[in-house]
């Protein structure tokens, strides 16, 4: 029986809370729990969300302009708190238990003075995330980490920290680094990975700074191979270009098809593709050139006339009613893997009172697979 997702996430919640009562917060909630066919391999991919949009920086035509966007996406960044949203993110993480992990927007914020004083607030995705998940005592394991993008040091203006000089020189800086990363459930029985790579795709959208300067996302991805009960498999996780810049997105679609999801035996994609899955959307055809002969949609298989909304929020996660609209967050499958059941994770809310009201600007999906 497929629960509507309110109902399972209200479980879910259930579930958590229970636990919480009988058993310390360091306690593992128990691996493989009863009626869970240990044969089935379970996936998630959750776009963490890097924290604020970066729209109003790239739409930037002067320096002037350039360094207030700065200013209010560092600001948009510290507001939507990332240590609250990943312990969100790792009780879903808890309750679902996935075998494999891809996140996408796994985000490094380096803001650092150039003169003496103390440093305005950083923040590493992944280490904040890895902790929230090792207090649950849940076991896992960095497997591959593709790095893209890396843009600044750029002038960083917070009075609350005391960065407030520009000129001649800026007392403050703030780097942006972005990775998508592969996560390995080491409590899982029969898991085993043989080999992982990472890579950058040909096409990228170039941007021109208002000092001149070229940059870019940088959008890549990472690959493991393993097995799973001695059943060969490839897992991919990717983040492609948004759908303003299509025929580089296509592009990048195109390379992934040829290269990193090119592979004998079972092949399993995840990631914040960018596409609308729904055909009746006008976006771009990324979906449909991924889907057409080589990936079948998990989601489409299981849940048919489920349009699995999974983007996205208001920026500044702020928005008390839910703003998904479309589905570009996808477990895909080639091969000899065929998918049971999928799910959509974290649709709700995590606070009514405080922002941030939600763990992500994307929800994610959770979908298990039955390897042949």
């Amino acid at each position: 029986m497929k629960l509507r997702r309110g109902v399972r996430l209200g479980l879910a919640t259930l579930v958590m809370l229970t636990m919480a009562a009988v058993v310390p917060s360091t306690v593992a909630v128990a691996h493989n729990p009863p009626g869970r066919d240990k044969r089935q391999l379970t996936v998630m991919t959750q776009n963490l969300y890097l924290g604020s949009s970066l729209d109003r920086a790239i739409a930037a035509t002067s320096a002037n302009s350039f360094v207030a966007a700065v200013a209010e996406v560092y600001d948009t960044t510290v507001d939507t708190d990332f240590h609250r949203r990943a312990e969100a993110i790792a009780d879903t993480i808890a309750v679902e238990e996935p075998d494999l992990i891809g996140l996408q927007e796994v985000s490094r914020w380096i803001a650092q003075r150039t003169v003496a004083g103390p440093d305005p607030r950083s923040y590493d995705f992944l280490a904040i995330l890895s902790g929230e998940l090792a207090e649950r005592g849940l076991d896992y394991r960095v497997e591959a980490v593709s790095e893209n993008a890396s843009i600044g040091p750029v002038p960083l203006v917070a009075p609350a920290s005391g960065c407030t000089t520009v000129a001649p020189a800026p007392s403050c800086v703030v780097t942006l680094q972005d990775r998508d990363v592969i996560l390995i459930n080491d409590d899982t029985a029969g898991l085993r990975v043989h080999r992982s790579r990472t890579g950058q795709y040909a096409a990228q959208a170039v941007l021109t700074l208002p000092n001149g300067a070229a940059t870019s996302f940088a959008r890549g991805w990472a690959s493991v191979d393993g097995t799973f009960e001695g059943k060969k498999f490839r897992f991919v996780n990717t983040h492609l270009e948004v759908e303003r810049f299509a025929a580089i997105q296509e592009a990048q679609a195109r390379e992934f098809l040829a290269g990193p999801a090119k592979a004998p035996g079972a092949v399993i994609a995840v990631g914040d593709f960018n596409s609308v899955a729904d055909p009746a959307v006008k976006s771009t055809t990324t979906y449909e050139d991924l889907t057409r002969s080589w990936f079948k949609d998990a989601w489409q298989r299981v849940n048919p006339d489920d349009p699995g909304l999974t983007c996205c929020q208001r920026s500044g996660l702020d928005n008390t009613s839910s703003q998904l609209r479309t589905r570009i967050d996808l477990v895909l499958t080639h091969g000899p893997v065929r998918a049971k059941s999928a799910v959509v994770v974290g649709a709700a809310p995590i606070s009514h009172t405080e922002i941030p009201f939600w763990a992500s600007d994307h929800a994610g999906v959770v979908a298990t697979l039955r390897l042949h």
